[in-house]
């Protein structure tokens, strides 16, 4: 992998073509990303390059006499995380993600990653946490049939059987069952870049990507392009 990037979910809309198509697109707010630690084969087995997005809310306590000022952070920062950033030169960071980049020596702390690494016409890979739709029955869940729904009918869109009678006397694991729906890690492939807005850091993404508005989209150069 040598491209990846954080985004935000800003919503969906539609774009026309040079032929005069109308194109779906997702709109992400791509960046920019601080590079916030270099990991290399020597001191951490492996190399990966730690990237921050989206600056914490921050507000000013106090100032003492020299002037200085005493910051506190209304997302939360603990000690360690500040000295963690202020290591890096970069102010406190609200998402914290890895990227195994095979170019991951050419980068330096604070180096920023803007939109402008993709172009049009790209395959990416979309990562994000999907709506949650809480408790769901099993045809909504999975798609299953429902039963007749005349009055008569004693079963409309309740599960079906379970399992057989005798043998083997048991409901097999992994049965598609009512339960819990939804938020969950889900990555889409092969969605192709349509626009990029270099200077607002804007990718337009053909298609649907996963997670509600504002919600945090992992960007990376598909792998099966």
């Amino acid at each position: 992998m040598k491209k990846a990037i954080l985004a935000t979910k800003v919503g969906m809309t539609q774009i026309f073509d040079a032929d005069g198509v109308l194109i779906p697109v997702t709109v992400l707010q791509a960046g920019p990303c601080c590079v916030t630690q270099i990991k290399t084969v020597e001191n951490d087995g492996y190399s990966a390059v730690q990237v921050g997005f989206a600056d914490k809310k921050v507000k000013v306590v106090s100032k003492d006499a020299t002037g200085k000022k005493e910051i506190r952070n209304r997302h939360g920062v603990n000690k360690p995380e500040k000295g963690h950033f202020d290591k890096a030169g970069v102010v406190p960071k609200r998402y914290v993600r890895e990227f195994k980049f095979e170019n991951a020596a050419d980068y330096n702390l604070a180096d920023e990653i803007k939109a402008d690494i993709f172009a049009e016409g790209d395959k990416v890979d979309a990562t994000a946490i999907s709506k949650g739709k809480g408790f769901q029955g099993a045809i909504k869940r999975y798609g299953q049939h429902r039963g007749p729904m005349a009055h008569g009918s004693k079963f409309h869109r309740h599960q079906g059987s379970n399992g057989a009678c005798s043998s083997p006397s048991k409901v097999f694991k992994g049965k598609g069952m009512p339960g819990h729906m939804g938020s969950v890690k889900v990555t889409v492939q092969n969605l192709e870049v349509v626009r990029v807005d270099a200077e607002n850091n804007i990718l337009l993404i053909k298609g649907s990507v996963p997670g509600p508005k504002k919600s945090l989209v992992t960007i990376k150069e598909s792998v099966k392009a």
